[in-house]
């Protein structure tokens, strides 16, 4: 028999040395490892490949997949880090083992799955290991992460003896079908209270039980009902303790059976992790002594010999009462791994160590081996993302980097303000999301957002200097469990490029024209005219024309919103501000001032011996109340005033005026103030000197006195005086067809809107009237054909569009009515036999200037430019000629379509 067991053992090494052979042709990354009692099989990570691993064990002819209620009970453990390198740790007495030679060699053949991704097909790899092991003890105890295990030695005492009672023991039959091998019976729990139940109602609850021709074993998942959690020297341990009863038709075998694994026992600083486990684990000892025959360190179940351990810093001390165990955290033989707790960013570091001890009480008990693979997780350490800011302002470009992070994160989208973006919408968008590997192995992300982009928040913090603002919330994940955090941050960069807007103007006889450029941030300023903002209703009144890139006003040097510098006798100099403000901050962004001089009488001598003058309020006195001005004479107050003008008109012989002669000259000087006698504020300084100056060796008829003639006679004197003519836009004549527009062009029946005005002067006592109006084809005011549209001052009766008279009402612009006439037409066409001859058309006018006070002006005093009714053409009376002034005006050409 000796011989037999010898080939057999024989056999098996051979069959060893095949496998190793054949171990050439399992691919590269895939191993397996004795262990002692423990079979080691490690997977690289890179075989996975995005595929998920599932393991088989062969039992027989067949495979069983090793679940976790499999691995449990039957003495299987796996285990992966974040990268996919997988471990699989199997005992050597696992359910699918094949023993052989007297439990000294066993086979283990494992099949891995690699199922199907998208991108490949599946793939399988079968691994067979021959691991012999005979350094067996009495008791042999495992302590792994999911189950405990105990086997003993078993015993027949008197073997001999026993033999020659049955024969064939232990599994050899000679045929008598009364004589059996033992066989497991039952097994009873002695952990709380006592238990009892057969082999297979213990294997339904996940317990494995098993017999082998030298060992019988008792294997426990972690907590279940019949263990108990107990207290050894401060570390907390689970124990099961059972007696296993095998039996057989003539005798029944008890075996004892306890194991006790630690759960508890580890501490933590910042760079050390501390394991104790007890010396004396008292519910695992019949007596107090312990005899430590030998004790290893280890890493996944392997052992380390003394230099590896010294070169990584690893401790293992035996004390009176504790074995120690001592690793720097972050060595070289554990990793990190990435946890997402309250979302927000953590790291653990996992280490495996491995403690075997060989230990006996004396002489009277056996020897045991306790081996414990114990899983360390430190506990969560913080580790808050960074960005790393790289932006250059003057790329316009936000140029970032967050990190950093274990390999097993993963960006998976970006919260900006106007919502969340995937990574890939992120790239469409062109932000530039790239994964970086640092030196380190840490990986971070990269990322560059354009300042233009409506992510991008942008403000002002000066006139110039733009801030382009970036909050962004980085969400990532981590693997496999997708573990949910986040990241917020706030990118800022300045910039000096502020196009500030710019304003232009000119100036002509009678209105300032000012254009604004909005600069490079479009029209998002407030502006300031004057003293007014510019409204909506006030950019009406002042033409407002707008586009894209800038807008324009044109404002009367008489407007409320221009203010008079100087003043002199035919000149009044008027200037316009614009201010243009920033809305949020109230910065001026430009402060611009327009200064013209335009032509105006402001004092006027007339041969009858009157004078009129004008005073207007200047910017030097802006309190200055105009109807509050008199003459020398406090009782001469002005005609006419408003808050821009005062007008005197008054005798030469009165209102305190006095008269002197210098050479050739007669001077008339008068004053214009408030009078006061004691100057206390700038109104009170507010003094204008008017004068007239009268030639010596002319003739004259002048009346003088030196007294004041409380009713004056004013004669009007001949003057030079301005008209012009121009086509209004609408009926609201408030914008004007320009120069450069002509010729306007015009549909039949559309109506014509036309303006007449009396020019640079401000004197009430005079009126404008429309005496003839016509129309011709060309230019010349005398050419024919020729159609009339007014007709001494009236309407063409003989037309069947008869004219239409528009009244005038005082704005900005009008500050005299009396200066201005109205009328519209329709559009026509000149006729040829009968058929409309389309072209131009220009329209011409003689204008009457009129004394409103002469009573004897029989077209001043007509009522046709009052709408009054006309019946008939002969109630139309010629004008007179006395005084009277005639100016004649054109305006065209306009053209019909």
């Amino acid at each position: 028999m000796g011989r037999f067991l010898g080939l057999r053992t024989l056999w098996f090494l051979l069959m060893g040395l095949w496998i190793q052979a054949e171990k050439h042709s399992v691919p590269h990354g895939l191993d397996v490892e004795c262990l002692g009692n423990l079979v080691g099989l490690s997977l690289d990570g890179s075989l996975l490949w995005e595929h998920r691993l599932e393991i088989d064990a062969a039992d027989g002819s067949t495979f069983v997949p090793i679940t976790e209620r499999v691995a449990s009970q039957c003495g299987f453990r796996r285990r992966s880090d974040p990268w996919g390198n997988t471990m699989l740790f199997a005992s050597i007495q696992n359910c699918f083992v094949e023993g052989a030679d007297d439990d000294q060699i066993f086979d283990l053949t494992i099949r891995l799955r690699l199922s199907g991704s998208p991108k490949s097909d599946a793939v399988m790899h079968t691994v067979s290991k021959t691991c012999p092991y005979s350094a067996w003890a009495s008791r042999e105890i495992i302590c792994n992460h999911n189950y405990m295990e105990v086997s003993v030695r078993r015993r027949i005492p008197n073997v001999e003896e026993f033999e020659k009672e049955l024969p064939e023991y232990e599994g050899f039959d000679d045929g008598d079908e009364n004589r059996s091998p033992l066989k497991l019976w039952k097994v009873q729990f002695h952990t709380g209270e006592a238990k009892a139940m057969t082999t297979e109602e213990a294997h339904d609850k996940g317990y494995g039980l098993s017999i082998s021709s030298t060992r019988a074993l008792l294997r426990s998942p972690f907590n279940t009902p019949e263990s108990t959690t107990v207290d050894v020297s401060g570390v907390p341990m689970q124990l099961i303790k059972a007696s296993t009863y095998l039996k057989r038709k003539w005798m029944m075998k008890q075996l004892y059976s306890a194991a006790a694994c630690p759960t508890g026992g580890v501490t933590f600083t910042e760079e050390m992790i501390t394991w104790r486990l007890p010396l004396r684990i008292s519910p695992l000892l019949s007596s107090d002594y312990v005899h430590i025959i030998e004790y290893h360190m280890g890493i996944q179940g392997k052992r380390l010999d003394a230099s590896i351990m010294a070169a990584r810093n690893y401790k293992l001390t035996m004390t009176d009462s504790y074995f120690i165990v001592e690793i720097p955290v972050g060595s070289v033989d554990g990793y990190y791994k990435s946890r997402a707790l309250d979302y927000q960013y953590y790291i653990t570091y996992n280490v495996e160590p491995m403690l075997e001890v060989l230990w006996k009480e004396d002489a009277m008990y056996d020897d045991t081996r306790y081996k414990v693979l114990y899983p360390i997780i430190t506990p969560p350490m913080a580790r808050p993302p960074f960005i790393q800011d790289n932006t250059v302002p003057e790329k316009r470009v936000f140029d970032f980097f967050v990190g950093s992070f274990l390999s097993d994160v993963e960006l998976v989208n970006i919260t900006f303000t106007t919502g969340v973006m995937s990574i890939a919408e992120a790239n469409v968008q062109g932000f530039n999301v790239q994964e970086h590997i640092l030196p380190t192995g840490l990986k971070g992300y990269s990322l560059q957002v354009p300042f233009s982009d409506p992510v991008v928040h942008k403000e002002n913090t000066a006139v110039d200097v733009t801030d382009y603002i970036l909050p962004v919330t980085f969400g990532f994940v981590t693997l496999p469990e997708n573990g949910p955090f986040s990241h917020p941050g706030m990118l800022k960069a300045s910039l000096q490029d502020v196009v500030l807007p710019t304003v232009i103007g000119t100036c002509d006889l009678e209105y300032f024209y000012v254009t604004v450029e909005y600069g490079s941030q479009g029209h998002n300023f407030v502006t300031v005219v004057g003293q007014r903002e510019l409204s909506p209703d006030i950019a009406e009144e002042y033409g407002y024309i707008h586009n894209d890139t800038h807008f324009s006003i044109a404002v009367h040097f008489l407007a409320q919103d221009a203010v008079f510098e100087m003043v002199w006798a035919s000149l009044l100099r008027s200037r316009l501000n614009v201010v243009l403000k920033n809305p949020v901050h109230g910065w001026n962004l430009n402060d611009f001032s327009l200064s013209c001089s335009f032509p105006m009488t402001m004092i006027e001598c007339f041969s009858n011996g009157t004078m009129t003058a004008l005073a207007v309020k200047v910017e030097s006195v802006p309190d200055l109340i105009l109807s509050q001005l008199t003459l020398r004479d406090s009782r001469c107050k002005p005609a006419y005033s408003d808050h821009i003008f005062a007008f005197f008109s008054f005798s030469l012989n009165s209102c305190g005026t006095t008269r002197k002669f210098i050479n050739n000259y007669m001077i008339y000087e008068n004053e214009v103030s408030l009078g006061s006698q004691k100057v206390t504020t700038a109104a009170d300084q507010y003094l204008i000197t008017v004068s007239c100056y009268y030639g010596i060796n002319a003739t004259y008829t002048l009346p003088f006195s030196t007294v004041p003639n409380p009713e004056p006679v004013v004669h009007a004197a001949l003057g030079v005086f301005m008209v012009g003519m121009q086509l209004a836009l609408d009926s609201s004549y408030s914008v004007f067809y320009l120069d450069e527009h002509y010729p306007v062009v015009k549909y039949l029946r559309e109506p014509l809107y036309f303006e007449v005005e009396l020019m640079r002067t401000t004197d009430p006592q005079v009126e404008l009237f429309l005496e003839n109006c016509w129309a011709t084809t060309e230019e010349e005011r005398t050419s024919v054909p020729k159609w009339d549209i007014i007709v001494d001052g009236c309407e063409n009766l003989a037309d069947p569009y008869h004219t239409i008279f528009h009244g005038v009402s005082a704005d900005a612009r009008v500050h005299f009515r009396s200066h201005f006439k109205r009328f519209e037409v329709k559009m026509f066409s000149f006729t040829l036999d009968g058929v409309a001859l389309k072209g131009q058309i220009f329209v011409h006018c003689d204008v009457v200037i009129c004394d409103v006070n002469s009573p004897t002006d029989s077209l001043c005093s007509r009522a046709c430019m009052n709408k009054q009714n006309m019946s008939t053409a002969s109630k139309r009376v010629r004008r007179s000629t006395e005084n009277t002034h005639m100016e004649q005006v054109s305006s065209g050409p306009i053209v019909l379509i």
